[in-house]
């Protein structure tokens, strides 16, 4: 497996732990539990547009991942 495709797992990774707290966080009906996800789920996000940017500096910079 490739770096870029590596990278690309872990963003889809992030993308579904995103969701799964976003769910979790609509679904609590604790209002700190609510909280907790929502950070968390914005804490992904934060991560997420990194890991594209990284995608993106990747498939600028190496011509081998124009294809991907």
């Amino acid at each position: 497996m490739t770096v870029i495709s590596n990278v690309k797992q872990s963003l889809s990774n992030i993308k579904g732990i995103e969701a799964q707290l976003s769910i979790l966080a609509l679904n609590s009906q604790d209002p700190e539990a609510q909280k907790t996800f929502h950070e968390m789920m914005n804490m992904m996000n934060e991560i997420k547009k990194d890991l594209q940017v990284r995608v993106s500096e990747m498939i600028l910079e190496e011509p081998q991942y124009k294809k991907s």
